[in-house]
């Protein structure tokens, strides 16, 4: 017998394979526990803006062979763009078998209405200042990597971890305000449009929250990142939970340092991954 967890839906979102800061090996180990009968990857799963071809650990392919092998054994996959795999919208529409591309989802689940997106279609920053939005990104994969440094000191010393961007995030109101700013707006524009149920992903926050709206309620879904918060989203026995995985202790590798850093294959190229 399967020792995997049956699932109805499971969502992961910002993945950023490619990147330092991926946690690619934890997705892995999510995966080898988990049989769902469907998969909504709700964007940035490859990050194309980074892609160096000098960074792509075996790891960071291996997630995508278990997605694919996944698709093999029949659970339905919707890959759904989001902006730093932006590249893959002009394949939206595309369809082969049980996988198929778009920009969006919308499924009746046990009754509800869900509305899956990204979600930077309703960033301000993204939609008007494109160039910052991949500044910002940059920098993020820096900040990453010098806390993974400084976190295996402080683990040395027997002392407790800590994130340099989640404090960022709280320290800075604006940073508080774009976020609450989103998640209010998503919920406004899903009550709108007559969803009981809207899930994204994009601010890198995970969440699961009832949001009243005028005299309405909507439930909003954020299936947050494996950069940092390594969280999914999950649909079983008619209820959506969060899933926390453990981050696995492990020495930071700098791109010069890691032995299978150089890809076997380019993410750019569409049909690696779909064909």
């Amino acid at each position: 017998m399967s020792d995997k967890r049956a699932l109805d839906i499971v969502v992961i979102s910002d993945v950023h394979l490619g990147i330092y800061g991926c946690h690619a090996k934890e997705l892995v180990q999510y995966l080898d526990s988990i049989d769902p009968r469907i998969m909504v990857l709700n964007g940035d799963i490859i990050d194309i803006w980074q892609f160096s071809k000098r960074y792509f650990p075996k790891a960071h392919t291996k997630v995508i062979r278990k997605i694919l092998k996944m698709i093999g054994k029949g659970t339905e996959v919707y890959y759904l763009t989001g902006n730093h795999d932006e590249a893959l919208r002009k394949y939206a529409g595309f369809e082969l078998s049980n996988f198929s591309i778009d920009n969006k989802l919308i499924l009746d689940v046990d009754g509800k209405r869900h509305w899956f997106f990204h979600g930077d279609v309703y960033d301000v920053t993204m939609k008007n200042s494109k160039w910052l939005a991949k500044l910002g990104g940059k920098g993020y994969d820096l900040l990453i990597i010098i806390n993974r440094l400084v976190n295996n000191i402080l683990e040395s010393m027997g002392r407790e971890k800590m994130s340099f961007s989640k404090k960022v995030k709280q320290g800075v109101k604006s940073a508080v305000k774009f976020i609450s700013d989103f998640e209010q707006t998503v919920a406004e524009i899903a009550v709108d449009k007559g969803f009981d149920v809207v899930c994204c992903g994009h601010i890198h926050q995970p969440l699961i929250k009832e949001m009243p709206v005028g005299d309405k309620t909507v439930t909003y879904l954020n299936s947050g990142d494996w950069v940092e918060s390594l969280t999914a989203l999950e649909y079983a026995h008619q209820q959506w939970t969060l899933y926390q995985h453990p981050v696995t202790k492990a020495k930071t590798v700098l791109p010069e340092d890691e032995d299978d850093a150089s890809p076997d294959w380019d993410p750019k190229t569409f049909s690696d991954l779909a064909i």
